[in-house]
């Protein structure tokens, strides 16, 4: 998921980055407005303990907070290369812990945390560790117990690998539990459990969201709602060659209800959703740009664009987080990574200074966390990870 990492096994191909398919031209209508001067928050930087079992270079994947608890989540690499889980928490952003991780398999012990979710103050992740035969991601979920400790939850290998697979995407909370978002050689899955986070049921095969006679699936994101659960990512319609945005609807994670937005020509899909005010806004690709769509009562419409693919690599958004009525993005253009804020629900965006330059590429990361009037970014440039804190930029 390189960009929020996408944790992908087949047995065709295995796609380690954040839900593109590839580098492909933008359309010759697509415009970008004028760029208004960047952003400059006064980034202050924050301490993360090193974690117990040995010297080495500490791995920033994912961020989250919820109900006065804050989590960063990954890793570590040792100068042979091997890795090991790692996490840390805070109860005010500031001053940070480690958090006990107790693994129980063999790719546990080495797995890299990729996602984090909470509710009510606790965690679950996704971790993976690439091995075995063919060299595929071997995925974990983990859960906080209640000495705060992150145990590594059993499964079958078929649960999340096997020959129907192709990834595990992200992870994401609400009132009802928990809820994995994904793909497998049907379509676009999900994995849903209880409030315990102990066991996750795949759903894979369901009627509208996986593949049909009407197109080929692919979910990159979800956000729980009060009607239940909301997911995003595109359709490749049949007969096409480019993706058509799509979300789905579902109360409990199981069935779902899908609809295509409206499409140009250009490669469109949903990749990261979050809610601004109660409201579901999503950003992914508009052809060459970075794109927003907000639900309204209408219906699903397209917002405004920004950033613009910059002509090799892979163009994703790696973050996307709300707090009040702001809304930031994390992205990167298949060159380098940067942050956008908008204040409309992605009506209009405006870039933002980042603390740490992050080019573009294989384990670099840049994720969010906003809470309140402040607003933090983890950064991992490939040879160091850092942690900072801002107030959230006026505009």
């Amino acid at each position: 998921m390189s960009v929020r990492r996408v944790i992908a096994v087949s047995g065709l191909f295995a796609l380690l980055l954040a839900g593109c398919d590839g580098p492909r031209a933008p359309s010759d209508a697509e415009s970008t407005p004028a760029a208004a001067p960047a952003l400059r928050p006064d980034w202050q930087p924050l301490a993360l303990p090193a974690p117990p079992g040995g010297a080495g270079r500490l791995l920033i994947r994912d961020a989250t907070a919820c109900a006065g608890r804050w989590f960063v989540v990954g890793g570590v690499l040792d100068a042979q290369g091997g890795t090991r889980p790692a996490a840390w928490t805070s109860v005010d952003g500031t001053t940070w812990t480690v958090q006990p991780v107790r693994p129980d398999s063999f790719y546990g012990r080495q797995n890299v945390f990729l996602s984090v979710a909470c509710r009510d103050g606790k965690a679950a992740l996704i971790g993976a560790k690439v091995g075995g035969a063919h060299g595929y991601p071997r995925v974990s979920t983990w859960r906080q117990v209640a000495d705060g400790a992150l145990v590594e939850v059993q499964a079958s290998f078929e649960t999340y690998g096997g020959p129907k697979a192709v990834n595990v995407s992200r992870l994401t909370a609400g009132a009802a539990g928990w809820l994995i978002v994904g793909n497998r050689s049907a379509g676009a899955a999900s994995w849903v459990s209880s409030a315990d986070a102990a066991e996750f049921a795949l759903v894979e095969g369901a009627p509208e969201l996986a593949s049909d006679a009407v197109g080929v699936t692919w979910a990159f994101d979800a956000v729980a709602t009060s009607a239940g659960w909301l997911a995003v990512g595109g359709m490749l319609p049949a007969g096409r060659i480019d993706r058509d945005p799509a979300v789905w609807s579902s109360p409990d994670g199981r069935s779902w209800r899908r609809t295509v937005l409206p499409g140009g020509s250009e490669y469109e899909e949903l990749q990261r959703v979050t809610l601004v005010g109660g409201v579901p806004v999503a950003v992914g690709l508009r052809g060459g740009t970075f794109g927003a769509w907000r639900q309204e009562a209408g219906g699903w419409v397209a917002g405004g664009t920004f950033g613009r693919w910059a002509g090799a690599g892979v163009q994703a958004v790696a973050s996307l987080v709300s707090s009040g009525d702001r809304l930031f993005a994390a992205v990167t253009d298949g060159a380098r990574h940067s942050v956008w804020v908008s204040t409309d629900r992605g009506g209009s965006w405006r870039e933002v200074t980042m603390p740490l330059d992050v080019p573009a590429g294989v384990d670099r990361d840049v994720t969010l966390v906003a809470v309140g009037d402040r607003w933090w970014l983890a950064a991992d440039d490939g040879t160091r990870a850092g942690l900072w804190w801002a107030a959230g930029p006026g505009v």
